[in-house]
């Protein structure tokens, strides 16, 4: 009997494609892979970052961000953040760091409404999402995620300095 090969598939099977690294999903925003939690000043400019699986939830995480921040930005005294954040951890975590908490609520009203300093990060996240490798999770290991979204807000940053009176950012091509 004589057996026939099959032919080798050009692409890897979805087996091989897998992506390694920390990986969940958050069955309440509908997330799968990771999520980016992500501090920033009143102007809109990245003071850190924080990458993880998105079986964690936002409150839970928030510690780890606000003391890494608290050791950077140790003049940092109130912080910003929308309801999804008014949870145990997190008002622990700003207790035993010294920050004060405030909670941005969502206006009363259908469709959208511009919430005041909550416009700030969704900002940011739509200026990290014209960096290519930010528009989807392409990384393997969170700590090179948030090194990109390091490097992407050092760009928008040096941008902004040499081009004060330009608002929009040329597309970066790499």
């Amino acid at each position: 009997m004589i057996r026939r090969r099959r032919p080798r598939s050009s692409t890897p099977r979805a087996s091989r494609r897998r992506k390694r690294g920390a990986r969940g999903f958050d069955a309440a925003k509908k997330v799968k892979g990771r999520k980016r939690h992500i501090a920033v000043n009143t102007s809109g400019f990245l003071l850190g970052v924080l990458v993880h699986a998105a079986g964690i939830q936002d409150a839970d995480s928030a510690g780890a961000l606000l003391t890494r921040i608290k050791r950077l930005y140790c003049w940092l005294r109130a912080i910003f953040a929308d309801s999804g954040y008014n949870r145990m951890p997190v008002i622990l975590a700003c207790l035993l760091l010294g920050l004060t908490l405030i909670i941005v609520r969502r206006i009363a009203g259908g469709g959208f409404i511009l919430v005041p300093r909550r416009w700030v990060v969704e900002r940011s996240f739509g200026w990290f999402g014209r960096w290519r490798r930010l528009s989807k999770d392409y990384e393997e290991c969170t700590d090179v995620a948030e090194a990109m979204a390091t490097l992407a807000a050092i760009r928008i940053m040096l941008h902004l300095l040499v081009h004060p009176n330009r608002n929009r950012l040329p597309s970066p091509y790499f």
